[in-house]
C-alpha cells in the first residue's frame, strides 16, 4: 500500500480546494436546515399547525425546530462511526443528500387544510432527516478542514465550514425577503415560502459537484494505513475515557448556540413581525436585518478563526463569551424600541461575540480528541451542544414570553447560557498547534483541563 500523504505534502491548493469544498458544502447543508427554523415561525405555525390558538401554534412550530436537535446525537454517532472507519469524505456525501432531499419534499408538502394531521406529521418526520443530517455533517466538514491544515493555520481553515454556517443563514434570510417581495402578503403563505425549498434540489447538485473532487483526510490515510480502522469502537472509548471532556466542550458550543439560534432558530423574525406582537415591524424588514447580520456573523467568524492561530483558542473563546454576554443583554431592549436602527444594531453587535465563540470551534474541537475517536468525538460534542443549548431555545424563548409577557426572562436565559460557556472555557487548557497525527495520541490524550495535574512527557 502506498504511504499517505503527510500534510506537508499537501499542495497549497489542495488546502484551498478542501476549505471551499467544506465551506460550500456546509452553506448548503445549514442553508436548508435554517429555512426550515425561520419559515417555522412565519408560516408552519399557520399552515401546519393553524388549529391550534393563541400563541400555542407558534411553540409547536418552534418545537419542530428543537426536535431535530434530539435527532442530532444518533447523526453524530453513525457519522463519527462511519468517519472514523471509512472515512470523513464518505460521510459528507451521505449527509449532503439527505438533508437536499428533506428540504426538498418539505417544499411539496399538503398544509392542515388540504391534507389534515398527515401535513404535520409528514413535516415532522422530514425534518428529523434533517437532524440526523445536521448531526454527522458538521465533524466531518470540520476535520477535512483541520486535518488538512498546517500547524499555524488550523483556525484559519476550521474557520471556512464555520463561515458555511451563517452563510447557510445569509442564503436563506436573503431568498425568504426577496420571495417576500416577489410574494407579498397571502402569496407569501399561500406559495411564496416554497420556492426556497424546492431550490434546495439545485444546490444539492452544486454541493456534490465541489465535493466529489476533494481528497480524504490525510490523518485518516494513516489511521486506514496503520490498521486503526478496525481500532475499538470510537464511541465506547469516547465515553469511558472522555466523558467530562465532552460535557465540558458542549456546554462551550451550548452558550453560543443558544445565543445564536435567537435568529438561527426563528425566534427573533416571528417576535419582531408579529402584528399582534409589541414589535409589529414589516416582515420583510425583519428578515432583511438578519440577513445582514448573517454577513457580520460570518466576518467574525472568520476572523476567529485567524485571530486564534496568534492568541490562542481559550483567549478568543474568552474575549467573545464576554462580548456576547454584553450583546445578549442589549438585545431584546433595543428591539423592543421598535426601532428599525437599533434591531439592525442589536443584531450586529450580537454577531461580534456569537462570532468569536464559534469561529475557533473547528480547530479547538479537533485538538481536544485523540486521532483514533477524533470524529466521533467532534461529532458527538457539537451535537450535544447542540441538544443543550439552541436545540429548545427558540421554543423556551417563545415559553418564557408567552408565561410572563415580557422579555425580561429570556434575556436572563440568554446572558446565563453565555456565562456557563465563559466558565467552561476558563476551565479547559490551551492546545493550540498541539500534533494531530496518529503518533502522537499519547500527548494528544492528556493535559485537558487547567487545574489537573499536568503529565509531563
Amino acid at each position: 500500500m502506498n504511504k499517505p500523504p503527510t500534510k506537508s505534502s499537501i499542495s497549497t491548493s489542495e488546502r484551498r480546494r478542501v476549505v471551499a469544498a467544506t465551506t460550500i458544502g456546509t452553506a448548503i447543508e445549514w442553508y436548508d436546515y435554517f429555512l426550515y427554523a425561520a419559515v417555522a415561525g412565519l408560516v408552519f405555525n399557520k399552515l401546519m399547525f393553524g388549529p391550534l390558538e393563541g400563541g400555542l401554534a407558534s411553540i409547536v412550530a418552534f418545537l419542530t425546530v428543537g426536535l431535530s436537535f434530539l435527532l442530532r446525537p444518533l447523526g453524530a454517532v453513525l457519522a463519527g462511526h462511519f468517519a472514523d472507519k471509512l472515512g470523513r469524505r464518505v460521510v459528507l456525501m451521505v449527509t449532503l443528500f439527505a438533508m437536499g432531499g428533506a428540504t426538498t419534499l418539505i417544499g411539496l408538502l399538503p398544509t392542515f387544510d388540504s391534507a389534515g394531521i398527515l401535513a404535520p406529521i409528514l413535516l415532522i418526520t422530514l425534518r428529523i432527516i434533517q437532524g440526523i443530517s445536521a448531526g454527522g455533517e458538521w465533524g466531518s466538514a470540520v476535520l477535512m478542514s483541520v486535518e488538512h491544515a498546517s500547524a499555524d493555520k488550523r483556525g484559519l481553515f476550521g474557520a471556512g465550514p464555520q463561515v458555511g454556517v451563517p452563510a447557510g443563514l445569509l442564503m436563506s434570510s436573503g431568498v425568504l425577503a426577496i420571495m417576500n417581495l416577489l410574494a407579498p402578503g397571502e402569496a407569501f403563505l399561500e406559495w411564496g415560502w416554497r420556492i426556497p425549498f424546492l431550490l434546495s434540489f439545485l444546490l444539492v447538485l452544486v454541493g456534490y459537484f465541489i465535493r466529489i473532487g476533494v481528497d480524504e483526510s490525510p490523518v485518516f490515510e494513516e489511521l486506514a494505513e496503520r490498521g486503526h480502522q478496525e481500532a475499538p469502537r470510537p464511541l465506547r472509548v469516547l465515553l469511558t475515557r472522555y466523558l467530562p471532556l465532552v460535557f465540558t466542550a458542549a456546554l462551550i458550543f451550548a452558550g453560543n448556540s443558544t445565543v445564536g439560534y435567537m435568529t438561527t432558530g426563528g425566534y427573533i423574525q416571528s417576535y419582531a413581525s408579529n402584528p399582534d406582537g409589541p414589535v409589529a415591524l414589516d416582515r420583510g424588514v425583519v428578515l432583511t436585518a438578519v440577513t445582514v447580520s448573517a454577513v457580520t456573523w460570518m466576518l467574525f467568524t472568520l476572523f476567529a478563526g485567524f485571530i486564534s492561530d496568534y492568541i490562542g483558542r481559550r483567549a478568543t473563546y474568552l474575549v467573545g463569551f464576554v462580548l456576547q454576554i454584553i450583546g445578549a443583554a442589549a438585545l431584546f431592549p433595543l428591539v423592543n424600541t421598535g426601532n428599525i436602527g437599533a434591531v439592525y444594531a442589536a443584531l450586529i453587535f450580537l454577531t461580534l461575540g456569537i462570532g468569536l465563540t464559534y469561529g475557533a470551534q473547528s480547530a479547538m474541537y479537533a485538538e481536544l480528541f485523540p486521532a483514533p475517536i477524533r470524529a466521533t468525538g467532534v461529532s458527538i460534542t457539537y451535537a450535544l451542544g447542540s441538544v443543550l443549548g439552541g436545540a429548545f431555545a427558540p421554543m423556551i424563548a417563545a415559553t418564557l414570553f408567552e408565561a410572563t409577557g415580557t422579555t425580561f426572562a429570556i434575556t436572563g436565559y440568554l446572558v446565563t447560557a453565555s456565562f456557563i460557556g465563559l466558565i467552561c472555557t476558563f476551565l479547559l487548557r490551551e492546545r493550540k498547534g498541539i500534533p494531530l497525527g496518529l503518533e502522537h495520541e499519547t500527548e494528544q490524550s492528556r493535559d485537558h483541563f487547567r487545574f489537573s495535574k499536568r503529565v509531563s512527557s
